[in-house]
C-alpha cells in the first residue's frame, strides 16, 4: 500500500473531496480531507465516512490513518 493508493481509494469513495495523503513506510498514512459533505458532521463522524472508503483495508493493509478533515469553508478559514 502506498499514499497514492490511499488517495485513490478515498477520491473514489468521496468524489467531491480534496485529497491529499502522506506516508512512506507503506502502513501509517496522514490524510487531509476536505469535504461539503462534512458540514453538520461532528468529527467522529468525518473520520467514519472516511474510513468507509477504505472498508476492510483500515487495520490490515492500512496500520493507521491519522485524519484531518475539514469543510471548505473551515478550511479557507485557517489561512
Amino acid at each position: 500500500m502506498d499514499a497514492a493508493t490511499v488517495k485513490s481509494l478515498i477520491a473514489l469513495g468521496m468524489p467531491a473531496a480534496e485529497v491529499s495523503v502522506e506516508g512512506a513506510d507503506g502502513v501509517h498514512f496522514e490524510a487531509l480531507v476536505i469535504a461539503s459533505e462534512f458540514a453538520g458532521m461532528r468529527p467522529l463522524q468525518r473520520h467514519r465516512r472516511v474510513y468507509e472508503t477504505l472498508g476492510s483495508r483500515l487495520g490490515g493493509e492500512i496500520h493507521a490513518l491519522a485524519l484531518k478533515t475539514f469543510t471548505p469553508e473551515e478550511w479557507a478559514a485557517r489561512a
